[in-house]
């Protein structure tokens, strides 16, 4: 199978790549002009240069292909409202257009912040989208919709992942961060601490990726993925402080302060 991978540089993106070249399928991965994709082109990874933004350079990248796993997305610090929609909404509609024209299967990245935190209970594929008041979340829940919109009205053969934040081998953004702010003394606890937050395995949401990719009766649906025992905020953060010989944090700060400051804490994303 040809494969193109969007965001292949990224955490899940290595990942992905691995378990699709071991199972002998052809990778291509779309990364931007500056990025740095040496660790790739080491391994033999045919690399195509261009922007999910540009529609023209996914057509390129798109041609041929079998399947795209969609990955890119604007994530970490809070940034102007525009600059994520460019990315995680016109970027996605990019993609699935140019995947129409190939006829490609595509299993696009969503996020579980796109359910919001008001459930009270685990997430149902099928409840209304209710994300968190914030430039990602908001992103990524319109991302999502417009690719519901495009199975419905278009045809388009795509898999919703709906995945836990993950972490695992070559983590440079959860759990690096987190254990670098508990060692600095820096930690907070947003809210009261016992929201249960929804953290699954690297390895877990390829498996899931993959399952997507293979099965047709995939096509068309969502599926959210994380482990079955997650842990509240503040059971986490002990843990890790106490993995990193940090003593463990105690101020708690409200959602909305810790987002107009990017206060360091665990990110909804």
């Amino acid at each position: 199978m040809e494969v193109l991978i969007t965001g292949g540089n990224g955490l899940l993106g290595r990942h992905a790549v691995s378990a699709l070249d071991e199972r002998g399928d052809n990778v291509r991965v779309l990364v931007l002009e500056d990025e740095d994709a040496s660790a790739l082109e080491e391994r033999g990874v045919a690399i195509h240069r261009g922007d999910i933004r540009r529609p023209e350079q996914m057509a390129e990248a798109m041609s041929g292909v079998d399947a795209v796993l969609h990955l890119a997305g604007m994530m970490g610090v809070w940034r102007p409202l525009a600059e994520y929609e460019s990315v995680n909404v016109t970027g996605t509609e990019n993609v699935c257009r140019a995947a129409l024209v190939e006829g490609a299967r595509v299993v696009h990245i969503s996020s579980w912040t796109v359910y919001g935190m008001d459930l009270g209970a685990p997430a149902r594929e099928d409840v209304p989208l209710a994300p968190f008041p914030e430039p990602y979340a908001l992103t990524k829940a319109a991302g999502d919709l417009a690719v519901q919109r495009m199975i419905r009205e278009d045809g388009l053969l795509a898999t919703i992942i709906r995945p836990g934040t993950f972490f695992g081998a070559g983590d440079r953004l959860h759990f690096g961060r987190i254990a670098d702010r508990l060692r600095a003394g820096k930690g907070v606890i947003v809210g009261r601490g016992d929201n249960a937050l929804p953290f699954v395995y690297v390895t877990d949401v390829v498996q899931g990726l993959l399952l997507a990719l293979d099965n047709e009766r995939a096509i068309g649906q969502a599926y959210n993925i994380t482990n079955d025992r997650p842990l509240t905020q503040e059971q986490l953060l002990r843990a890790v402080a106490r993995e990193v010989g940090a003593g463990p944090p105690r101020r708690h700060v409200p959602y909305r302060p810790l987002q107009a400051c990017d206060a360091p804490s665990v990110s909804p994303s």
